[in-house]
């Protein structure tokens, strides 16, 4: 496993060793061991989550606030999404930036979102499959979320925007504004 840093500190872009031959592939998706070694962070996941989403879905900026607050490591089991993390922690250098990585199964990048980040996704291709380990149990009472669109975040989602497909709830997220108000 390789790891990329990216601007957003703790937030890291992995790529896995793969072994190809002509039955297809194979490699190790995780290694808390490597991780800790390449990041020196230590990592344990309790909760596996994974969607099915159509071309336009797009799911986010959701994150988890205080004790709830999850670390989370993306990837795409089938088609393609363009991943975006934003750094929510009020006192890092990077607060209110973001950070966005194309991940396929082709290219077979992870995204590492910190905890204090939140985190969404937009499904490029005609389907997509993401697969994602949570280092905390999810609580809908800590739930929060950030309007995908919020001019101040300025995010650009690759796609037009009579395209992209929200959930009711996704719809009523708040401003960037308002989150920092809240903080």
């Amino acid at each position: 496993m390789e790891i990329t840093k990216t601007r957003l500190e703790g937030c890291v872009v992995l790529r896995p060793r793969v072994f190809n031959d002509d039955r297809g592939y194979f490699y190790e998706s995780f290694n808390e061991r490597r991780f800790l070694e390449l990041t020196g962070k230590s990592v344990q996941f309790v909760q596996d989550n994974q969607s099915f989403s159509t071309y336009g879905t797009l799911r986010g900026l959701h994150f988890q606030k205080g004790e709830h607050a999850q670390a989370k490591l993306v990837r795409v089991l089938k088609g393609e999404v363009l991943d975006i993390a934003v750094d929510l922690r009020p006192k890092s250098d990077t607060f209110g930036k973001h950070f966005s990585v194309i991940l396929n199964d082709q290219n077979l990048l992870q995204l590492f979102v910190p905890r204090g980040f939140a985190h969404g996704f937009v499904v490029l291709s005609p389907e997509a499959e993401v697969f994602y380990k949570c280092d905390n149990f999810y609580n809908k009472e800590s739930e929060g979320s950030i309007l995908f669109n919020d001019p101040e975040l300025a995010i650009d989602w690759k796609l037009p925007l009579d395209v992209v497909n929200l959930s009711e709830k996704d719809k009523l997220s708040g401003s960037f504004e308002f989150f920092k108000t809240a903080i």
